[in-house]
């Protein structure tokens, strides 16, 4: 059955990101503007769910239906309250700011896992990066609410999306170097435990061509079977825009050209009432959606019908 994608939302000025179902719309940062956004399925209107969110990038809801971004901007994570206010999680490792977090996955536990590169473009320009390295971190809830900041990886020269496999046995983090010659991986961690990260395996890799580094993963997502959905790919290298669908050991077991005219996939996430959707955000500012995959979408919160 051919592809039929639909562009139900956009384009913006640039860059969407963070795709989140909350049950009945599709919730995704306009990061730009600094909003987070609704589409509605039934209505197929997009209005605007939060503003003033200081270049909020990633979202993710915990196992009780609140929350949380990555606030590039603020440099932190946050957690978007129902009152309208906004909570900071962590904000700093070890004494150091945050370098600007750029996706999370949150477990049963209520750990919230994160990325945490640096993106000059989304902090005042007299801002510095403190903390050199650009790996994968955790925030920690304690008994009395706050929250305890720690570093997880220790062999990452960049993070991007990341997932916590539905057994929470995995962490799935994008390795992520633009570089010639950078390293660009899709990685599964062992969760020790005692919460710790054992060593990885490569899933995929991406190579260079004689058009330069292909771009690697993105944004991801889970299907109900366990599988990570991917974004990934441009036109400048490669076999460009797609997304991936990989098992969790890695084998491709089908690929989504992204439509004509349409480049770079930024995030992916499944959603209507059955989660038989996959939407996916865009680097020029879209939102699409594929329906006629096959396949349904795994999250921790809502339940799904």
């Amino acid at each position: 059955m051919a592809l039929q994608w639909e562009h139900v939302a956009g384009p913006f000025s640039r860059l969407t990101e963070g795709p989140a179902w909350d049950g009945a719309r599709m919730l995704f940062t306009y990061i730009p503007a600094s909003r987070i956004m609704a589409y509605n399925p039934e209505s197929g209107e997009c209005s605007i769910y939060r503003e003033n969110t200081n270049h909020t990038n990633g979202l993710a809801f915990d196992a009780e239906g609140r929350l949380y971004g990555c606030c590039s901007g603020g440099r932190s994570i946050v957690r978007f309250e129902s009152d309208g206010s906004t909570t900071t999680i962590v904000d700093r490792l070890d004494g150091q700011r945050l370098n600007t977090p750029n996706d999370l996955a949150i477990d049963r536990q209520g750990r919230i896992w994160f990325s945490n590169p640096w993106n000059a473009g989304n902090t005042d320009p007299s801002e510095q990066q403190e903390i050199a390295n650009r790996d994968i971190l955790r925030a920690d809830p304690q008994p009395d609410g706050s929250y305890t900041c720690q570093r997880m990886t220790f062999d990452t020269t960049g993070t991007n999306g990341l997932l916590v496999s539905p057994d929470e046995r995995s962490l799935y983090i994008i390795q992520t170097d633009a570089d010639p010659g950078g390293v660009r991986e899709l990685r599964s961690y062992p969760i020790n435990d005692d919460g710790t990260l054992g060593q990885y395996i490569v899933l995929h890799q991406f190579g260079d061509d004689h058009r330069g580094p292909q771009r690697g993963i993105d944004g991801m997502c889970l299907d109900s079977e366990g599988n990570i959905v991917g974004s990934a790919g441009n036109y400048a290298s490669g076999p460009g825009p797609m997304i991936y669908v990989w098992t969790p050991q890695g084998r491709v077991l089908e690929t989504y050209p992204m439509p004509v005219g349409v480049d770079m996939p930024t995030n992916c996430a499944y959603g209507d009432a059955d989660q038989s959707s996959l939407y996916v955000t865009t680097l020029g500012g879209r939102l699409l959606r594929l329906r006629n995959t096959g396949r349904r979408g795994w999250i921790m919160w809502p339940p799904v019908r």
